[in-house]
C-alpha cells in the first residue's frame, strides 16, 4: 500500500482544505515501456473503483485502480526544488527515505 510521509500529508491536506471530502487523484495516464505516466489532481471525491488512503490529520489520497498497483511499494514525499516550489514526489519504501506516516 502505498505510504505517506508527514510532509506530503500536510501538503496534501493544504491543498484540499477547501472543500471537506476532496483529495489527490493519482490515475495512470499512459503506459509506456519505461514505467507507468502518472497524472496526479485535486478531486472533489474518488471515482467508482477508487481506493482511498487517509491519514489522522484528514489528508485524503484517491488511487485508481491501475495507480494503487503500481505505487503499491512506494512512498509519497513532498521536495523542495531551487526556487522553493513544492513536489511531490514517488519513491520505493525501504530506501532510507523520510519515515513513513
Amino acid at each position: 500500500m502505498l505510504a505517506m510521509t508527514d510532509a506530503a500529508a500536510e501538503a496534501i491536506s493544504a491543498l484540499t482544505a477547501q472543500q471537506e471530502s476532496a483529495g489527490l487523484r493519482f490515475a495512470v495516464q499512459a503506459e509506456q515501456e519505461a514505467g507507468a505516466q502518472l497524472a496526479l489532481s485535486v478531486a472533489p471525491a474518488p471515482e467508482e473503483g477508487d481506493q482511498v488512503l487517509g491519514t489522522e490529520n484528514g489528508a485524503k489520497v484517491f488511487l485508481e485502480p491501475q495507480a494503487a498497483d503500481f505505487l503499491d511499494d512506494k512512498v509519497l514525499d513532498v521536495q523542495q526544488d531551487d526556487e522553493g516550489q513544492l513536489n511531490f514526489a514517488v519513491m520505493q519504501q525501504g530506501e532510507g527515505e523520510p519515515t513513513p506516516q
